[in-house]
């Protein structure tokens, strides 16, 4: 696992959005995998200003869904596929058939999910999922107790989550769905590059569980350690409460240019 220290939130996303770029120039057709919240935000940004001031074609890049509440109607405007679309499908000028999620209006929602990990598997697997991370260190919306080997399926928020997402429905918790399709851990541990996000305070006992802790159930961001090429970028804030990052901060600085991140 790399860890990365940076200044603020739109420093991390202009370095994870210049990742992505340089993906795209390897392979135009590239899976993205994309969360949504508030902290990836900055990631989306600076990927369409790099596409308007034409320094990377996405023209042929796909875009994969993590996550998905259940109940909510098709359309409904914070859902999560209405908010990726809007967030990063319209800004980058993508085609909506270049867009994968699971159907969370669907009837028999266990079929839904494993639709969904199919699709995944046919459209030849994530290359770069982007994560952000609970207070309570879950990633998607794997919570606590997760299992590590877990695959997409119907999950039960926990109350601390429903109300760190009241913002996204005027504050009203009574409006916040209680379940959601969300991508399992073993599942997200199949994309190829997974590259996590996390700026504020709030965040900083979550990393330094997820980096430095044991991986445990408990911590479900701690299953990144077992990933072969997994990426933490935070900034001072998030990342106030690792004991290694004069450690981290001394490997990014000696790290070959031609590494990347």
């Amino acid at each position: 696992m790399e860890v990365v220290i940076v200044q603020d939130a739109k420093a991390g996303g202009e370095l994870i959005a210049e990742a992505i770029a340089d993906l795209l120039r390897r392979k135009p057709d590239a899976l993205l995998g994309v969360a949504t919240g508030s902290t990836p935000l900055p990631v989306y940004e600076a990927l369409t200003a790099k596409v308007r001031a034409g320094a990377v074609d996405v023209s042929r890049a796909r875009i994969a869904q993590l996550d998905e509440y259940v109940g909510l109607p098709a359309g409904h405007p914070e859902s999560y596929r209405s908010t990726v679309l809007r967030q990063v499908v319209e800004p980058l000028g993508l085609d909506r058939e270049a867009f994968l999620g699971p159907d969370g209006t669907a009837e028999d929602v266990q079929a839904a999910c494993e639709a969904y990990d199919r699709a995944l598997a046919e459209a030849g697997g994530v290359d770069l999922q982007i994560l952000g991370i609970g207070t309570d260190g879950h990633i998607g919306f794997n919570e606590p107790c997760s299992s590590l080997a877990s695959r997409t399926r119907i999950k039960t928020l926990t109350e601390q989550t429903r109300i760190d997402n009241a913002r996204f429905f005027d504050g009203r918790l009574d409006q916040v769905p209680h379940h959601v399709i969300t991508q399992g851990i073993g599942t997200i541990l199949e994309a190829r590059h997974l590259v996590l996000l996390a700026t504020g305070e709030g965040k900083a006992d979550a990393v330094a569980a997820t980096v430095e802790g044991p991986v445990a159930a408990l911590v479900p961001a701690s299953a990144l350690q077992l990933h072969p090429h997994a990426t933490v970028v935070v900034d001072e804030a998030a990342a106030s409460k690792l004991k290694l990052a004069g450690y981290f901060r001394h490997t990014y600085a000696a790290k070959p240019s031609w590494q990347g991140l």
